[in-house]
């Protein structure tokens, strides 16, 4: 995968949490944490934290005993994450779901939340999860489905396709929503050393205060972003105009919301 499409520097973190994460991420880190709480644990490691909104629920929820430690591969995301803080205290560090910097059986859950389709190397990436659960310890992670059934991006890529005809920006069509087979996923997840996984679709609504609220999110506050500035430097606020009049036409000027869909699974070792 190349490097701009992990690359989550500090322009675009600010935009992350402020825009993606109440619009898209925080309704499924409450379904994502909640799975957590139903096993057993006393080692709970976050792969792919990002701004940490995970974390703030795995803090507040867990008891008091659970060791939580949050990773992620980029330092922007997790300084931010730190900044904004945790009900109790998190390690926070910075690192590579290709090769976790911890010790066999480290842990009794990993946890991703929309994390694994950025891994170059998905059975390696379940692996390394594999390597540092102890046994009967859990991955619990998710993906989003494919982009018709997630309209805010779908809509916005749509948009990138007018705005660039010839070379139409693409990366929330190949990455975010890029990984969404269910059978290639239970396929990866078993070669990376899991038992059959348990996979369950969940949808839900994503609500903005306006058609803007997505467009800025998407075009500026996701490697999307870095695609747009190769093809024009100075295009950014044009394309992202251009994606917000694309949701103003399909959803309306006002408060808007569409559907979003994502594959949630669980993977004892």
């Amino acid at each position: 995968m190349n490097r701009p499409d992990t690359h989550f520097g500090t322009a675009i973190a600010s935009l992350y949490q402020a825009h993606m994460v109440p619009m898209l991420f925080e309704p499924y880190a409450t379904e994502l944490v909640a799975r957590v709480l139903a096993r057993p644990c006393a080692r709970v490691l976050e792969v792919a934290a990002g701004t940490g909104v995970v974390t703030r629920h795995l803090a507040e929820h867990l008891p008091a005993h659970v060791a939580i430690t949050a990773t992620d591969l980029n330092p922007a995301m997790l300084d931010l994450a730190q900044s904004l803080g945790t009900a109790r205290p998190v390690v926070w560090q910075v690192a590579d779901a290709m090769q976790l910097p911890f010790g066999d059986a480290a842990f009794d859950a990993v946890v991703c939340q929309f994390g694994a389709m950025f891994f170059p190397d998905k059975v390696k990436g379940f692996a390394e999860a594999h390597r540092v659960l102890a046994p009967g310890g859990a991955l619990f992670f998710n993906v989003w489905d494919r982009l018709g059934r997630n309209e805010f991006a779908d809509t916005v890529t749509t948009a990138m396709a007018s705005a660039f005809p010839l070379d139409p920006p693409r990366f929330l069509a190949r990455v975010p929503h890029g990984y969404h087979d269910l059978v290639a996923i239970a396929r990866d997840v078993a070669q990376g050393g899991f038992t059959a996984p348990h996979m369950h679709t969940v949808q839900s609504r994503s609500h903005a205060a306006s058609p803007r609220i997505p467009a800025e999110a998407m075009c500026q506050g996701s490697p999307l972003r870095a695609e747009i500035e190769a093809r024009d430097i100075g295009g950014l606020e044009a394309a992202t105009a251009m994606a917000e009049a694309a949701l103003a036409y399909r959803f309306g000027t006002g408060p808007i919301e569409g559907r979003m869909q994502a594959h949630v699974i669980t993977a004892v070792r």
